[in-house]
């Protein structure tokens, strides 16, 4: 008996553990235990996921602009092609706060529509509900606009919803529960608001007047690399 139970022992140790085929150091991984400010300094460039924190003194990439890690303050590595391609489809993940799988569908719906993929691609990303919450201004991020929506605390043409990744449609109208409440810090219309949606100050409503273009999108994507490292 006790040789058998070696025996499995010795079997249970040998199965080998799966490895990532990313190459190590390219990506923007989505894990908890790493901050948000970290993918900015991985990305190279301010994504500003966390709101007024990103325009202040306290932004770590302010303070510490080179990629994070030990030897980060080395500079970044020269990447391939397909590291190119790899990091701009993160970046994009990273931004709009989505996991590879939703990502995934996204592109998948775009690559089956007339026109360019890209550009429709980056248009299903701007019509998620969330990011029709943060582009009117009533929060300061996707993250906390997400939160809001998962909470109940948005109407879709009246009707309550926790689904943050609810595409929206030309015509429809999404109003916070308690406008008091969601008012706007500005307490006036953004000036970078898009022009493809339109905010009442007074209850806090936002209406599509229509859908958004490639034009409207002013994220620092090149949509190009995503279809690219998808096609192959």
């Amino acid at each position: 008996m006790a040789d058998k139970e070696t025996k499995t022992e010795e079997v249970k140790e040998e199965v080998p553990e799966p490895v990532s085929t990313e190459p190590k150091g390219a990506g923007l991984r989505f894990k908890k235990s790493r901050g948000v400010c970290r993918k900015c300094r991985r990305a190279g460039e301010k994504l500003f996921l966390k709101g007024e924190r990103c325009f202040s003194a306290k932004c770590s990439y302010t303070r510490r602009s080179y990629i994070p890690g030990q030897h980060g303050n080395k500079g970044m590595r020269r990447l391939s092609q397909y590291g190119l391609q790899l990091r701009e489809k993160q970046k994009l993940a990273v931004i709009y706060g989505l996991r590879e799988r939703q990502l995934l569908k996204y592109f998948a719906v775009a690559s089956h529509k007339k026109g360019k993929t890209g550009d429709i691609l980056m248009s299903l990303l701007e019509r998620r509900l969330d990011n029709i919450v943060f582009r009117a201004g009533l929060s300061s991020s996707r993250r906390e606009a997400r939160q809001k929506v998962k909470i109940r605390k948005f109407l879709l043409n009246g009707r309550s919803i926790d689904i943050p990744s609810i595409l929206v449609k030309k015509g429809d109208i999404i109003s916070p529960k308690d406008a008091k409440k969601e008012k706007n810090k500005e307490k006036e219309q953004r000036a970078d608001l898009p022009k493809w949606i339109e905010l009442n100050n007074k209850n806090q409503e936002i209406k599509i007047i229509r859908l958004p273009d490639r034009l409207d999108i002013s994220e620092p994507i090149n949509e190009q690399l995503v279809v690219e490292f998808y096609s192959k």
